[in-house]
């Protein structure tokens, strides 16, 4: 059995018996580094090389004090479990990154959507004048004949029958101002060739 110094007992005596602290002992006849090795949970060449034990020989003398270093084993379990919350925290942290990546997208995609449907909204409620232009009319159309004709109401209706932006009596005038725009357009091309000469036509004749 091993003799303790005063200073080497406390730290000896814990649970597990491997070594917080260095700790000191005192060698009996028949110890053997390998057995001082196994019995504190370290390595012969630590204890070797904190007495200066000739690593050929490996003799220890009973009656001598030998350094106990701390132990390797729980130093490498130490390092290895740090190794390993410090992956876990990179890998945290990378798909935390992703995540926001993600969340990032999602949000312009959102923005983008809302944005698109803002305009939308805007254009099918407008002044009945931008629903006219961003449907494919113009300006000149607008102020020569629209304007004379309707004053710009799409549900006006002459005594004669006439109807819509463009006063007419087709089944588009009575449509949504999108539609009526488009019968209008249709109608100056296929009955006077062109925009330009219904306008033309209409600042002659004061009807089209």
């Amino acid at each position: 059995m091993l003799m303790f110094t005063t200073a080497g007992a406390a730290g000896l005596f814990l649970v597990g018996a491997q070594q917080a602290q260095a700790a000191t002992v005192t060698a009996q006849s028949g110890d053997t580094v390998s057995e001082l090795a196994d019995k504190y949970g370290v390595s012969i060449d630590s204890i070797e090389k904190a007495n200066d034990i000739d690593a050929t020989t490996h003799l220890i003398f009973a009656g001598q004090n030998y350094e106990i270093p701390d132990g390797t084993d729980t130093t490498t379990a130490q390092a290895a479990q740090a190794q390993q919350q410090a992956s876990a925290a990179q890998a945290q942290q990378a798909a935390s990154t992703v995540q926001q990546a993600a969340s990032t997208v999602q949000q312009a995609a959102q923005t983008q959507q809302a944005t698109t449907a803002a305009a939308t909204t805007t254009a099918a409620s407008g002044s009945t004048y931008d629903q006219f232009i961003a449907a494919g009319g113009t300006a000149e159309l607008w102020n020569t004949i629209v304007m004379p004709e309707s004053g710009g109401n799409a549900n006006a209706v002459s005594p004669n029958g006439y109807h819509g932006l463009g006063q007419t009596k087709e089944n588009w005038g009575y449509g949504s101002v999108a539609s009526q725009t488009a019968g209008m357009l249709n109608y100056a091309t296929s009955r006077y060739g062109s925009v330009s000469s219904a306008v033309a036509f209409r600042q002659s004749n004061g009807w089209w």
